[in-house]
């Protein structure tokens, strides 16, 4: 898995990197220029980092690519990382930031489909036909402030969950959902706006 990165890094054998090494120490000698004790990261950091990446674009291909610049990222912040964490939560967050950068890159494109992935979004959006207010919906949440269109975004086009977003954003879960409400009550109004001009009501 994420054959491009860990063919940046070439893999090391366990007996050569000694699986008593802590992430840490490894850390301090990636800092030196040991490109060895990068790789051992890599090898044991390899899947939670495709997992979260998959978690956020659902889509196995951009999921390698996210989890391969997640690494090449990591590597050039490295000299940043100062042990308040460990390593795995550090690496959660770099990756968590990469995948962010890349939807909110393609939400500008129009290059994100939304799209329901909970069954709440129902109540967020006016009734009318389908098809057509799903793709008014989509439109207007481009129309959100970045904030507020990157969880929208993550909760309902990726479905993750409250607990991942606050994570990826490194805010406390009551926050984020202070800005899911604020978030809704501003795309139900964007909505109406939006379905009364072009006159479904």
């Amino acid at each position: 898995m994420i054959k491009e990165a860990v063919s940046v890094f070439p893999a090391v054998s366990e007996a050569e990197a000694g699986e008593e090494v802590s992430d840490l120490e490894l850390v301090g000698k990636a800092k030196s220029g040991d490109r060895d004790a990068f790789s051992e990261l890599v090898r044991r950091h390899q899947h939670l980092v495709f997992n979260v990446s998959y978690r956020f674009m659902r889509d196995m291909t951009q999921a390698e690519d996210m989890a391969q610049e997640s690494f090449l990222k990591a590597y050039r912040l490295l000299k940043g990382f100062r042990g308040d964490c460990s390593f795995r939560t550090w690496m959660y967050r770099v990756t968590s930031s990469v995948c962010l950068t890349e939807l909110n890159r393609r939400k500008r494109r129009g290059e994100v489909e939304f799209g329901p992935q909970h069954d709440t979004m129902a109540e967020d959006a006016p009734e009318a036909g389908s098809g057509d207010v799903l793709e008014h919906v989509r439109r207007c949440v481009h129309k959100l402030s970045e904030r507020y269109a990157t969880i929208m975004t993550l909760y309902y086009l990726n479905g993750t969950s409250y607990d991942e977003i606050a994570e990826a954003m490194e805010i406390p879960v009551g926050t984020l959902k202070t800005w899911m409400f604020r978030a809704r009550k501003q795309l139900r109004r964007i909505v109406e706006k939006e379905l009364a001009y072009n006159g479904w009501w």
